[in-house]
């Protein structure tokens, strides 16, 4: 068979997966065998791949990959997210592009554009996934508008109501106001921004005295109802019980007293605007004072805002600004530094306002997810210390705003029969909620059209928190095969910034509703950055399109490049040289094939002892590397394993077991040897195979012809089996004793064709069972032990073993040599005698760190070492 001078990245790509496909390996259904489930951590229907994406979903991939080599039921469920923010915000967008504004559409026709934008474009992130060779099961892909996950969000929400969980409240609520939602605490981002302070004067009434507040936003000051000063405050003791005037509005309003207020910030005055600040709604509250909602659901002003209504915030704080220091009511401005909440999706300022929401009770629903965390360790996180962070948020939750004012989404199931807060009942369907609401009011009149269903959809985490069992149909069919089989799965990847939205919620949601985690082990990748630190982001520039890399560098040699350097919870610093690579590793274990593929194999000649002993050398070391990958595996240090079956592979294999059992120029191999490569080589390539799944499925029909049984995606994992460390621990003798060969052969330009004569001193009692080897690798001629020095010969140390190449043939100029190793002597002890210089200074000794003592005093006994072999050299050449 020939075998083509490169890999062909490309077609490989395709032939294989389509391979893969049309055998169906990636389809799971229950059986005899464990499962080994993962759930994909579902991508926004809107998405593209990205490289988070990439890294995310490599992990996965070889986490499965390796499972189904293992024996295991593997079953990885791939899905894609409604993103009900994102995606409304699309085809808002979209809508706009074409003329068409959203508030002129029904909710059902405004759906049905967000349907046609879904079909459109929800799978096109999942095709881009089977480049990168996911081997999702993708006849069981989910999405979370799909009828049976729906179906599982409301009876989710039925249910946590029956139990007196959800409750509708009006409440202080994160508003975004470029998406007009609510948003929960854990979607606002907080950014440090640089703004102004501005210090207003209000009159006091009835007087031409006046206080002064210090406000970031001037603009609120048409919604204040009060201002408030601590009542131990000696400064506005003269304060108490009188009103002041807003300015510009005209506004009268109390000045009230609360130990709120801290004395040593800002002036000691506060103004309260109770409708736009929680800690104002707290005092407004106490206080009895009015409520006074001056924006509209974009952030615009209402009229209650005067001459600005209509304005933007941000419009008004630069133009009201202006009006207040004409007034003479602005005191001054300072520059300030302030943390400023923001939407996690549209980005827009969040503004505090006062809404009906509906709220899930997290108190006790929480207690279940902390201790299975952090005290049981029924749930392992990785890397452990982002513990510490889930403990915090859990430990500090307050209760969740899980109603949003959108359409796209899942509707919740509230309905109202009445004008009142009160007056609706919850149920799962219409027919449910009419016999509820007959019940409630004895009417038994009411008829389906006398009730309406609440407008607002539920956060699309609420869904997501569900995912791992409604992607079975476990909430609504609870006693299903697949449930039972496959729920709860084992491995989560994800990044830690959900850890709070979605993982520590998927937990609460797990033991709520089947008593059960809903997963083992939870793997917390880190963020791709780029070489300067940066998050990547189409708006910097700096993040590369997944698929460009792929059609560049081969899948295999983008998950390798990323992989290598992605430790769990550790940001990467991405750069395509990792890439680059990947790719070269390609080539290495490719040329490795062709090479051993292009040795003509004879069936008559005896195994060399050099082949037998190579072939227990490398039997033991792969032993010794897959021990330490599986340890790996067991800690999740997916990098590591990686690196240690790359160092096993380009390392231990290629440069040095084929090097060793390579026969000479135009010679045949015997078949023993032969027959054992070709298995080493099948061995690394099921190690190799969860990393590069294209690259090792090729070979593994290159080199021999299989049946889809005998294919490498459903071979087995290498059993792990005792090994003998000394075995490798004398080869690394070996290894240093052929290196000092080849360096002395280097020096003196002796060819490797050219063989030598060998002498060797074995003070150390070194193992003799490598001598074969070091015969053929040093190209020696003879390989004799003697026990005293050679006469005429160069010389170097393995330890206190020394070895000697006599002098023969005319293979070096002894006067050069000699000139040369006096100039190496001279200036090895001129070192040597400036680093004891350095030594025996008392000021040096008693002030420098440990560390940096160590380092001179091994510099002292490198060149004493150094000299010694130089001395003998020149001994022998004298």
């Amino acid at each position: 068979m020939t075998i083509p001078a490169q890999f062909d990245a490309k077609t490989s790509e395709n032939k294989w997966y389509e391979y893969w496909m049309k055998n169906n390996y990636f389809h799971s259904e229950p059986d005899h065998r464990t499962p080994y489930t993962i759930v994909i951590p579902p991508p926004n229907v809107t998405g593209v791949l990205h490289m988070g994406h990439m890294l995310n979903n490599t992990i996965q991939d070889v986490l499965i990959r390796r499972a189904r080599l293992k024996g295991f039921n593997a079953c990885w469920v791939p899905g894609t997210d409604h993103a009900s923010i994102a995606t409304e915000a699309k085809v808002v967008a979209k809508l706009k592009a074409e003329g068409i504004n959203k508030n002129d559409l029904t909710r059902e026709e405004f759906l049905a554009h967000a349907w046609e934008w879904t079909h459109k474009y929800g799978g096109t992130i999942l095709e881009q996934l089977k480049k990168l060779g996911a081997s999702c099961d993708w006849e069981r892909t989910k999405f979370t508008m799909d009828p049976d996950m729906s179906a599982a969000v409301i009876k989710s929400f039925v249910d946590l109501y029956n139990k007196g969980l959800i409750y509708r409240g009006y409440r202080m609520v994160n508003w975004d106001p470029e998406a007009k939602t609510t948003l929960s605490d854990e979607e606002v981002i907080y950014e440090e921004q640089q703004g102004k302070l501005f210090f207003l004067k209000y009159k006091i009434e009835g007087s031409e005295d006046f206080l002064t507040i210090a406000t970031t936003r001037p603009e609120t000051i048409f919604g204040d109802t009060a201002i408030c000063i601590n009542p131990n405050d000696e400064r506005f003791t003269h304060l108490k019980g009188k009103k002041a005037i807003v300015p510009i509005c005209g506004r009268v309003i109390p000045i009230i007293e609360d130990e709120y207020v801290d004395v040593e910030f800002g002036t000691g005055c506060l103004k309260v605007t109770p409708a736009h600040d929680m800690n104002d709604k707290t005092l407004g509250e106490k206080h009895n004072l009015e409520i006074v909602d001056i924006f509209n659901e974009d952030a615009t002003l209402n009229s209650f805002g005067l001459h600005y209504q209509g304005k933007d915030r941000f419009v008004v704080r630069t133009e009201i600004a202006k009006e207040l220091e004409e007034s003479g009511a602005l005191a001054k401005t300072e520059i300030h530094l302030n943390k400023v909440g923001t939407s996690e999706r549209t980005k827009a300022v969040i503004e505090p306002r006062l809404s009906d929401q509906w709220f899930l009770k997290m108190e006790e629903l929480v207690k279940p997810a902390i201790k299975s965390v952090l005290q049981t360790g029924d749930i392992k996180l990785h890397p452990k210390r982002f513990e510490n962070t889930y403990a915090h948020w859990l430990n500090n939750i307050r209760d969740w705003n899980i109603s949003r004012q959108l359409w796209w989404g899942h509707r919740i199931p509230a309905f109202y029969y009445g004008d009142g807060k009160e007056d609706f009942v919850v149920a799962e369907n219409i027919e449910d909620a009419l016999k509820l609401a007959q019940e409630r009011t004895s009417n038994n009149s009411l008829t389906a059209s006398d009730l309406r269903q609440d407008v607002d959809a539920l956060d699309t985490w609420f869904s997501a928190w569900l995912w791992p069992m409604s992607v079975f149909d476990g909430v609504v069919n609870p006693e299903n095969e697949d449930f039972k089989y496959y729920y709860p799965t084992n491995d989560l990847v994800t990044g830690p910034d959900i850890l709070f939205f979605w993982v520590a919620r998927m937990i609460i949601a797990g033991y709520e509703y089947t008593g059960e985690k809903p997963f083992k082990n939870v793997y917390l990748t880190g963020l791709v950055r780029d070489k300067q630190r940066r998050k990547m982001s189409k708006s910097l520039g700096n993040s590369p399109d997944p698929l460009d890399l792929i059609e560049k560098f081969g899948a295999d040699g983008v998950r390798v490049g990323l992989l290598l350097s992605a430790s769990a919870g550790n940001d990467i610093m991405f750069d395509e040289e990792l890439c680059l690579q990947g790719k070269s590793f390609t080539n290495k274990i490719w040329n490795a094939l062709r090479l051993i593929k292009g040795w003509e194999v004879s069936e008559t000649i005896a195994q060399p002892e050099s082949s037998k002993t190579a072939i227990e050398w490398y039997e033991a070391k792969f032993q010794q590397s897959l021990a330490d990958i599986e340890d790996n595996f067991e800690k999740y240090r997916i990098s590591d394993s990686l690196m240690a079956i790359y160092k096993l592979v380009w390392d231990d294999f290629c440069s040095l077991f084929l090097e060793m059992i390579k026969p000479a120029y135009q010679q045949p191999i015997d078949k023993q040897t032969f027959d054992k490569a070709i298995e080493i080589l099948e061995s690394n390539l099921k190690l190799l195979h969860p990393f590069m799944p294209f690259l090792t499925e090729e070979i593994w029909h290159l080199i021999a012809e299989r049946t889809k049984e005998e294919a490498l995606i459903v071979s087995t994992w290498p059993e792990l089996k005792p090994f003998d460390a000394k075995l490798i621990a004398d080869f690394e003798n070996a290894v240093e004793v052929i290196s000092g060969i080849r360096t002395i052969r280097k020096e003196k330009n002796i060819a490797m064709k050219d063989s030598i004569e060998f002498r060797a001193i074995n003070t150390e009692n070194f193992s003799t069972y490598f001598d074969s080897v070091i015969t053929k690798l040093g190209n020696l001629s003879t390989f004799e032990y003697v026990a005293d020095k050679v006469d005429g010969a160069l010389s170097f140390r393995v330890k206190s073993n020394e070895y000697f190449i006599p002098i023969s043939g005319g293979n070096i100029d002894v006067e050069a040599e000699i000139k040369k190793l006096t100039e190496e002597l001279n200036y090895t002890k001129g070192f040597l005698k400036s680093v004891e210089a350095k030594l025996s200074n008392e000021k040096f000794v008693n002030g420098a760190p440990e560390k940096v003592l160590n380092i001179e005093k091994q510099k002292q006994a490198d060149a004493l070492a150094k000299i010694a072999t130089i001395e003998q050299s020149l001994a022998g050449l004298k």
